[in-house]
């Protein structure tokens, strides 16, 4: 069932953007409702376009319940960012349908695709094709080890741009280049410029980013959609940090 749109679809919202935007990502392992209902209540000042939703390795979340607690104290978007198959939710605005392109995986290049292919023909949930990059944070995470997947080497920004550009051949309609969930170190502002100076379709950069500084950087460099996680986590002072940007 194709899902017909009256109002703006979360990818034109992401490619009709004039200035760079942020997005939340909620790991539904590390939260609860009354988190949720802290997170909302601090970023009410805040300028957050979407909420991405999932994580590389779910056991003990649900992904139905942080959907449903983010949709009754939240207006915002709710965009999933799932780790498999496992995760795709119709109850969800739209889901980034990953392809691990920096990797040689044919799982996470087109078999979890394959599997989830008839559930989402069935159900009204936008899909958007998304070449998925993993990048080295100096140290190993959980992405690149369920994605059984070798992140692209810090110091290669022209490696990292042709794989953004063979995406974009290929009719992949976002870019997300990531550090991973709990990264050292964020992706290199000379990567960010190289993969922008290739490719005409919208960046997403996530991973690493703990300051506002950082988030700056990222931005300057060309990233369009900044994700941010684990640092809210860890420093929920870092929202007031963050609206001196969005």
């Amino acid at each position: 069932m194709r899902r017909n749109y009256t109002t703006m679809t979360i990818l034109e919202q992401i490619q009709s953007k004039k200035t760079p935007g942020l997005a939340i990502l909620i790991d539904p392992d590390k939260t609860d409702s009354r988190k949720i209902q802290d997170l909302t209540n601090k970023i009410d000042t805040l300028k957050v376009d979407f909420f991405f939703v999932g994580g590389s390795h779910i056991t003990t979340g649900n992904i139905n319940e942080t959907i449903n607690s983010l949709k009754s104290q939240s207006k915002l978007p709710v965009v999933l960012f799932p780790g498999s198959v496992l995760q795709i939710a119709d109850k969800a605005d739209a889901v980034l349908f990953l392809s691990l392109i920096s990797g040689r995986n044919p799982e996470y290049l087109i078999g979890q695709h394959v599997i989830a292919a008839p559930y989402l023909d069935k159900i009204s949930l936008e899909t958007i094709p998304t070449g998925y990059m993993l990048v080295d944070s100096g140290q190993s995470t959980t992405a690149s080890y369920m994605s059984n997947t070798i992140p692209l080497p810090i110091d290669k920004p022209a490696l990292a741009a042709s794989t953004a550009l063979a995406g974009e051949l290929l009719g992949l309609k976002l870019i997300y280049a990531d550090a991973g969930s709990g990264a050292k170190n964020s992706i290199p502002d000379e990567m960010i410029k190289a993969i922008k100076e290739k490719v005409s379709i919208p960046l997403i950069v996530g991973g690493g980013i703990r300051s506002a500084k950082t988030a700056q950087e990222k931005i300057d460099a060309g990233a369009d959609l900044i994700v941010i996680g684990n640092a809210i986590e860890d420093n929920p002072s870092f929202i007031n940090e963050l609206m001196s940007i969005f």
